[in-house]
């Protein structure tokens, strides 16, 4: 059921919703949506294993077919990630994506052309049908309504006094094949990691406290050379034999501030409840970044955090002139609690 990219204003099964494996790690994630947008620049990610994709503007660039784009990029993340994928292909969202759900495990390609949306989705149950929930699901099986064709061939008054009003106009235009949703450019929100991994398996605090003040202070800087804020962090601690911890707190502000990243992050550490666990290294992730111009700057009645704060600025400075390692150690600016 493969697509043929046209010219002019009839309707083509542009849009491609791409399902990852489950539990997919998020750099990986973050690798599929750039192997996503080499194909067109509209992408939105669906976290934590989804994406959307316009193709509209790359049919007509490579006069080929979606379903030959949804085929090269399965063998792309095979290939370059080693991730198999299913891809759902349809003129709309909602066909798309339950196109892409009746794909098997591990992945596949499945395109429906416009003129075939009736004949596919008819046979196929509510439940498969995208936005139909479990609980939609049984209140239409409790008045005989099975499948898809049935439900589209009700009268739309009805589905709506079933599921409700704004739920019940959604299932019965998407029964119909029925989705007038754009897909919108979204990326997930940025992050930024340092990690640092020990010589050998360490149980002293103090040296854990050392090594994690000194990514604050790495994962500041870059913030601030990025021209970046975080409105989060998440700490993970390795330990001997594999095992990890891991948490993710919010900052009470978005901050690229040394003093606000090291409060936050000793609270992490500090309820990790760390006694006889041997450490083997730690990774400190700043989470959804945003462009510091963003967030408003609050007037400090603080001198001496007004005083650390030029500091951080001077140092930045020294950094850039003479490397990274010109400042140090990281505590002679950091007031340590």
């Amino acid at each position: 059921m493969a697509a043929e990219a046209v010219s002019g204003d009839r309707r083509v099964s542009s849009v491609m919703h791409v399902r990852c494996p489950d539990r997919l790690p998020e750099e990986v994630f973050r690798q599929v949506l750039e192997l996503l947008a080499e194909f067109s620049p509209v992408v939105q990610a669906l976290p934590p294993s989804a994406a959307l994709v316009e193709l509209k503007g790359a049919l007509r660039y490579h006069g080929t077919s979606a379903r030959h784009l949804g085929e090269v990029l399965r063998i792309r993340t095979l290939s370059r990630l080693g991730v198999d994928v299913r891809v759902g292909i349809g003129p709309t969202i909602a066909v798309a994506a339950t196109a892409s759900g009746q794909i098997t495990s591990p992945g596949g390609v499945l395109a429906v052309d416009p003129d075939q949306i009736d004949d596919w989705l008819g046979p196929l149950p509510v439940e498969a049908l995208h936005g139909i929930g479990p609980k939609q699901a049984a209140a239409l099986h409790d008045y005989g309504v099975h499948g898809v064709g049935l439900l589209a061939a009700v009268p739309p008054a009805t589905v709506q006094r079933l599921l409700g009003g704004r739920a019940g106009r959604m299932a019965a235009d998407r029964a119909r094949g029925i989705d007038p949703r754009p897909v919108a450019p979204r990326a997930l929100p940025a992050t930024l990691t340092v990690r640092h991994t020990f010589a050998q398996h360490t149980l002293d605090g103090a040296l854990v406290r050392a090594a994690l003040l000194d990514l604050v202070v790495q994962l500041a800087r870059q913030l601030r050379h990025r021209g970046q804020v975080a409105r989060g962090l998440t700490l993970t601690l390795r330990f001997a034999g594999g095992t990890a911890w891991e948490k993710t707190r919010r900052l009470p502000e978005a901050s690229a501030h040394d003093d606000d990243l090291r409060t936050l992050a000793y609270r992490l550490v500090d309820a990790a409840g760390l006694q006889r666990g041997r450490l083997t290294g730690i990774v400190l992730t700043g989470e959804d970044l945003v462009d510091a111009g963003q967030v408003a700057q609050q007037i400090s009645l603080d001198q001496a955090r007004e005083d650390r704060l030029v500091a951080e600025t001077v140092s930045d400075r020294i950094r850039a002139k003479f490397g990274p390692g010109a400042i140090g150690p990281a505590a002679t600016f950091l007031r340590v609690s």
